[in-house]
Order: C-alpha cells, then structure tokens, then sequence
C-alpha cells in the first residue's frame, strides 16, 4: 500500500455536528492568507516527495484553497464529524487551470489528479470481514492508527468520463469517482455536487459508516506535471436541498 493514498485521520476535538440546522459550513474564510488557517492542517504524507503548496486566495471574487503542485503531493486535511442521515450531500465549487496529461488512475503510475476531494470513514468493526480487519491491522502495524478504515476520492480526471468508479490503484479501501473530466470546465469555477452517504453504501455496502475527515489535494508527483487548482464553499446539506442556496 502507497503511503500518500492513506488518508489519514487529524488530532483534535474540532466537530461539526448537524443537529439543528440543515446545512453545515465548513470553512468560513475571512481574507487572504498565506496560511490555511486551523482546523485544516497540511499533511505531508512522504517526506521524500515536495508538499503541494496551500494557501487561501481570492480567485475570481471567489474565496478559496488555493493548491500549487510540481511534481509534488501533500494533503489539506481537516477532521469533520457530520450527521450524514440529516444532511448527507457534499457540495463545493472547485476549479483547475488544465487537467493532468499523462495520469491514469487505472495504475499506479498514473494516480495523479489535478484536484482531489476526500472523505474519509470509521467504520463499526461489524462492517469489517475478517480479511479486511488483517489488512488493516498490517498497515496500521506499518503506517500507524491514522490509517482509516475506508476512504473515497472525489477526483477531476484528465481521461475517464463522469461517473466513473475505481479502485485506488494500491488499495481497495479507497475508491475513486470521477466527479469532473476534461479541460471543458477547466479555468472556472464548477459547483459539485455528491451524496457522500449514498456513495459510501454504493462502495462499502455499509450505513453505519461515520464520516471522519474531509481532505483537498492536487497531485502530480508520479507523472511529473505541474497542476493549479482551487477549492471553496464545502458544505453538507439535505438530500432534496440547492447547494449554495443563500
């Protein structure tokens, strides 16, 4: 298993509980800065690999995550703890400059996308088969207790259509979704729009997965390229709910 796939859990008591309203905000970005502020933590995964850059930015009047990757991968990581039976649905906007030339999640080689989107999972050890708890159990012997019990990328994929789902190309415990595809939308904001819990039981067949952490990337450090993308506005909201409706 590929150490920079693992998508690990932050420290902290920092939660977001949708219990009296019917949408959840997660950033709340005031001005530029140089620094992504708290509770979103950089994480570099590989210390042999340059971190991304992360900064906060105003971007065509939108403010935002502003990720720089040459030939480099490091997450934007922040621990969330969401009530996914109210408010199940992610929304976010997102841009790239231009998707990625040479990447192929289909290999490993090729697991580089020009912006990630992340959520990753704690899931009950009842969902988990035997084969999967000894999995687990070894790469936690080997990359600690961050390593989470089941993860799914919501990636822009230069190839692959819309809609399509894979396997991380090193491990089984993350999945990937193709969310935007292409240079069409690219150099402008796209609002996206996924049913994170609908996805997880598509993916793990399992409900009573709990949502733990969200995470952002751009990375190209197996294909070499360079990659410029932005992420704002994440938010859940209910099922039969607008994204951004205020």
């Amino acid at each position: 298993m590929k150490i920079r796939n693992l998508v690990w859990l932050i420290g902290g008591s920092f939660s977001l509980l949708a219990q009296a309203s019917d949408e959840v905000r997660l950033d709340h970005f005031t001005m530029e800065s140089v620094d992504v502020p708290s509770p979103w933590q950089v994480i570099q995964l590989n210390k042999k690999v340059p971190p991304t850059r992360y900064r906060v930015t105003r971007w065509d009047n939108v403010l935002a995550i502003e990720a720089t990757a040459e030939r480099s991968m490091s997450l934007l990581a922040r621990p969330v703890e969401v009530d996914l039976n109210r408010t199940p649905v992610l929304c976010w906007r997102w841009r790239v400059d231009a998707p990625l030339v040479k990447a192929d999640m289909a290999t490993k080689g090729g697991d580089d996308y020009a912006a990630r989107v992340y959520v990753s999972f704690a899931m009950p050890e009842s969902a988990l088969n035997f084969a999967t708890r000894i999995k687990l159990k070894l790469a936690r012997s080997i990359y600690g207790d961050a390593v989470p019990d089941a993860a799914i990328n919501y990636v822009w994929d230069n190839r692959y259509p819309v809609g399509t789902r894979k396997p991380n190309a090193y491990t089984d415990r993350t999945r990937m979704i193709v969310a935007e595809s292409g240079a069409a939308n690219a150099g402008k904001w796209v609002v996206a729009r996924h049913d994170v819990q609908k996805d997880m039981v598509t993916e793990f067949g399992s409900e009573q997965a709990r949502l733990v952490q969200l995470s952002v990337a751009s990375d190209t450090d197996n294909t070499g390229e360079r990659a410029h993308a932005g992420f704002a506005d994440f938010q859940f909201v209910k099922k039969d709910a607008m994204c951004f409706a205020n």
